[in-house]
């Protein structure tokens, strides 16, 4: 019992006693749930364990023979999907109720309505969100001349992957589960590199191509059958406070990107500017301001210069 309340120092081959660790560690937690809590015991939270299965199931029904069970006959696709779809609205609406408990004023049989009606609401959006994503798979097909085939795109193209992802996480944003949008859109820039708040706003037929480190941020707007390489911005100028100096929430402040423009890799878009239809974004550019339709924006061509050797 004595050595499982000590441990021992690896570097001084001592005996350590963690119990006044454990202590403080414990009076610093009671701090902060009373202030984050006002003195309210702490409610439970979601789930990011939970959250990820949901989300691996989504995508197993949106599409189970890429994504479904490993060894899923194509005769068995239409049972899996009649099985799963009751668990993830079950399991999506408990998640959703956790997160609404977490204000302090909050009802908890009001947060149990909402959760399953969010829930009840998400499951119809799936029809859109498998609508929409076929554009991106088949603009992924059309725009890289290294696709092989639509079933490759879907397996191998981290954009592709990271897009829908986003199309999922925006569509819990906007039924108010905010937290757990932003869970699944981390969870994606983990494995992509791509970086998409869930609160941005994307049309159909987009393609990121390639992908690291784009980032796309809150209240950004993509038109239709935009092309993103790596690297690329869009961002925010500078943030608004108020006369607290506390960060004003939820004002539009990143690029609207019209359809059909192009922007290639390393360019950084800042501010609420508006791109116009059918531009293309060179390499390497800054833009602070609005660019028309039909522009073509490049850094300065580089001069060559030959140095003659002396002697």
């Amino acid at each position: 019992m004595e050595n499982a309340k000590q441990g021992q120092d690896e570097l001084s081959g001592q005996p350590h006693d963690l119990r006044d660790v454990a202590e403080k560690l414990r009076l610093m937690r009671t701090t902060s749930l009373h202030q984050r809590y006002s003195g309210k015991p702490a409610p439970a939270l979601p789930s990011r364990f939970e959250i990820m299965a949901i989300l691996t199931d989504v995508i197993g029904v949106l599409y189970p023979r890429h994504h479904g069970p490993a060894g899923l006959h194509p005769d068995e696709v239409d049972g899996y999907v009649d099985l799963t779809l009751p668990l993830i609205r079950d399991r999506l609406a408990r998640q959703i109720e956790l997160e609404l408990m977490l204000d302090v004023t909050a009802d908890p049989v009001l947060c149990r309505q909402r959760g399953i009606e969010a829930a009840a609401s998400f499951m119809d959006s799936l029809l859109r969100i498998r609508d929409l994503h076929d554009t991106d798979i088949t603009a992924a097909y059309a725009g890289d001349p290294s696709a092989k085939s639509l079933d490759e795109v879907v397996f191998c193209f981290p954009g592709v992957s990271a897009v829908l992802r986003h199309r999922i996480a925006h569509e819990i944003f906007l039924l108010g589960a905010t937290m757990i949008a932003r869970v699944i859109s981390e969870y994606s820039h983990s494995v992509t590199g791509i970086d998409i708040h869930p609160g941005a706003q994307i049309a159909a037929a987009c393609f990121i191509d390639h992908g690291t480190g784009v980032v796309i941020g809150e209240t950004a707007i993509i038109g239709r059958n935009v092309r993103l390489y790596q690297q690329v911005t869009l961002g925010a100028k500078r943030f608004e406070a108020d006369e607290d100096g506390t960060l004003v929430k939820g004002q539009p402040r990143h690029p609207v990107i019209g359809d059909d423009v192009v922007i290639y890799a390393g360019a950084t878009i800042l501010g609420r500017i508006t791109i116009g239809q059918g531009s293309i974004i060179g390499g390497g550019v800054w833009l602070t301001n609005d660019v028309p339709p039909g522009s073509n924006v490049i850094q300065a061509r580089p001069k060559l210069t030959t140095l003659r050797s002396k002697g």
